[in-house]
């Protein structure tokens, strides 16, 4: 009873001390107060609402550590996986949109799924499949994309993020002339100061630190500054037009999505013709919507250029806001030196923005606590970026964990892992989170901070709750710019390129396999699941290629009597009994080149009677093995040839006893022994040795 009740709730075998409570305590405060600002960045990155990281950080770090295998892995918003799924949802919604928020909610419980249904199936070896250098190369081709995926935010200047994203960030390039230099600052300051404490004061979280100091910087000056007029004061009336027109369009892109899901939800439970109109009218609107998009881009991408100045009014009138261009001298004399830019317009009057951008308003309160809106299509949609992300992120979180079991000697259990995962990325999708996977900085903070359990992460779950509901109120004037220097720090650690190098010195094979997903996930990005698809693809082709030809040598006897590769020796070979030796299971990708180095070998010992297949390394046979070695057999006979096997294993020579394949063979013919069988065929052939 007791190890059914672990296996269904292996937290029950946490035994809290004083000591390991102290410990777990500690450790839990430590993660979190890095978690707070990382998990706001990571939403950041992931296309989402500062608020979304906090929700994704709070109960699924809590389900993971309950329901996981190891004692320190920090689970949570981290970096690749944030990259994941802005790349999966941006070509589906816009980015922040509630649209988006729904797919992204939805995804996190869809990759949760896929996580517990391999875990429950012991799949967990399917990781396997994503091998090291293939994560290697992604890993480093994801840690640049994101690290200058920010490159925009830390200079205050837009990207258009609806294609490519090398295109996107030619953009930012072309608009380096338009610089916001406080945001500028504010982002280098953060990243300095992160870089000194890191090197003179390890031991103080720089993360928080910058957070906390960009806050009262930015409310002491005044970094954000908002502005509200009326439509008359804004000069020339087209730039209040443009913005009616991208007020108008973004309303009917929200209508059209709702009306998608709508048609989507109302046609999964029916039928027939009525279920095809309905789904016939759903693919009407996503023709609407998709030829909307482009145009509200290149609007949104209009008014950003548009760089309006203030210009005080005149005997108590209000102020005037006027495009730079169309100033007069006069005009531009007395304007003020700020660029401002038309946020929105509505029936109140015209938003306006002139400083740099801040997180804002983040809802205060607990995530409320309901089932994701999932339909038919939004699982097809997202099934197999799902599934990448389901197998990086388990990568990425089982990595972590076996490195720290290497320092603690805890025993882990990978089933066992990913399950956790999974139910951790499910209750993010009923608590309004996005996906989630372990964390390398925060467990490494974890586990130097002294965590015995995983009451560590419960601790730093409750601490997030704590600050979701009293302390968002105090993060509004936190700018952006310090959210993507906390991102591109974060990621800087992750880019190494010698891991790629040491992949090609080990193996040319596992070198190219890493450098062509790391080409592919740079030339692919956004879409970065191609990329890594494209490298786990060439990693198992390459594979598949390497058993193809196994390596064949022909053996000779050695001046000590022992047996050698004859070539690499010089050795002289016997004409009468010919001996190879072949590393590698025989199966059906390969049993054609066995053949070929058969008979290639006795083509060129034409005098050899007998020829002996030493299999010490034929771990395997499957069917078109036997029935090669079946043919091979009748017809060496028939030239006069005995074919002799050697140093058989147990698991192969069950193969052939239950085919029939020995009695083919002779039983004569098959030696456990490879001495023995030298010895026995010597001297039939008459040549005994000496």
């Amino acid at each position: 009873m007791n190890s059914m009740l672990l296996r269904v709730f292996p937290f029950l075998s946490w035994r809290p001390t004083k000591q390991t409570l102290n410990a777990d305590f500690i450790a839990g405060i430590s993660v979190a107060l890095v978690l707070i600002p990382q998990s706001m960045a990571y939403a950041q990155l992931a296309g989402l609402p500062p608020v979304y990281g906090l929700y994704a950080s709070l109960l699924p770090v809590m389900v993971a550590a309950l329901w996981g295998s190891s004692n320190q892995l920090a689970t949570g918003p981290v970096a690749v996986v944030s990259l994941l799924t802005a790349s999966a949802l941006v070509p589906l919604a816009a980015e922040g949109s509630t649209e988006f928020v729904a797919l992204a909610i939805a995804l996190a419980f869809i990759v949760g799924v896929v996580q517990l249904v391999l875990g429950l199936f012991k799949l967990g070896a399917l990781v396997s499949f994503i091998s090291h250098p293939v994560i290697v190369g992604f890993t480093n081709a994801a840690a640049i994309i994101i690290g200058l995926s920010q490159v925009n935010k830390l200079l205050g200047v837009p990207i258009d993020t609806s294609g490519h994203f090398l295109l996107g960030l030619w953009g930012v390039v072309l608009e380096l002339g338009s610089v916001h230099w406080p945001t500028l600052i504010f982002g280098l300051g953060a990243i300095a100061l992160m870089v000194l404490m890191k090197r003179f004061t390890p031991k103080v979280p720089g993360v928080l630190v910058a957070v906390v100091v960009a806050i009262v910087l930015s409310w002491a000056i005044g970094y954000e500054r908002k502005a509200e007029t009326s439509v008359d004061q804004i000069a020339p009336a087209e730039v209040v037009t443009l913005a009616q027109a991208i007020e108008r369009e973004s309303s009917r892109l929200a209508e059209l999505d709702e009306e998608i899901r709508n048609l989507e939800a109302e046609a999964q439970g029916l039928d027939g013709a009525e279920a095809v109109r309905l789904r016939h009218e759903a693919d009407q609107l996503r023709l609407e919507r998709d030829e909307l998009r482009p145009e509200l881009a290149s609007k949104r991408d209009e008014i950003r250029d548009i760089r309006l100045r203030r210009v005080p009014g005149e005997n108590d009138e209000p102020a005037r806001f006027i495009a730079d261009e169309h100033l007069t001298d006069a005009e531009r004399e007395r304007a003020d030196s700020a660029n401002w830019r038309v946020e929105r317009v509505s029936e109140d009057g015209v938003q306006l923005n002139g400083g740099g951008a801040v997180v804002g308003n983040v809802p205060q309160g607990l995530p409320n606590l309901s089932a994701p809106e999932i339909t038919f299509g939004t699982v097809t949609t997202l099934l197999t970026t799902a599934f990448v992300i389901a197998l990086v992120g388990f990568t990425e979180a089982i990595a972590i964990a076996k490195a720290m079991a290497a320092r603690t000697g805890q025993r882990l259990d990978p089933n066992k892992e990913l399950m956790g995962q999974g139910l951790a990325n499910i209750a993010g999708g009923f608590s309004q989170g996005y996906p989630v996977s372990g964390s390398f900085s925060r467990s490494a903070v974890n586990l130097n901070s002294g965590a015995k359990t995983g009451l560590a992460s419960v601790i730093t779950a409750v601490i997030i709750g704590l600050a979701l509901l009293f302390l968002t109120p105090l993060i509004y004037h936190l700018p952006q710019a310090v959210l993507a220097a906390i991102i591109m720090m974060a990621v800087v650690g992750l880019i190494n390129f010698k891991a790629i190098k040491h992949a090609w010195v080990a193996n040319k094979h596992d070198g190219a396999a890493a450098i062509v997903t790391f080409v592919a996930t740079l030339a692919m990005a956004p879409n970065l699941d191609y990329g890594i698809l494209i490298g786990a693809g060439l990693a198992i082709v390459l594979y598949l290629y390497r058993t193809m030809q196994p390596r064949v040598s022909e053996l000779a006897r050695y001046e000590d009597g022992t047996l050698r590769e004859a070539q690499r020796y010089g050795l002289e070979t016997n004409e009468k009994v010919g001996m190879m030796r072949f590393d590698g299971s025989l199966y059906f990708a390969n049993v054609p080149y066995f053949e070929d180095a058969v008979l290639d070998l006795l083509a060129r010992h034409p005098q050899a009677k007998y020829l002996i297949v030493v299999g010490k390394g034929i771990n395997e046979i499957d069917a078109s093995g036997e029935e090669v070695i079946h043919q091979l057999v009748h017809r060496l006979k028939a030239r006069g040839i005995t074919l002799v096997f050697a140093g058989v294993k147990a698991q192969v020579m069950e193969v052939m006893q239950r085919t029939g394949l020995d009695e083919i063979i002779g039983k004569d013919n098959i030696f456990k022994s490879t001495d023995q069988a030298v010895k026995t065929v010597s001297e039939k052939a008459g040549e005994p040795i000496k």
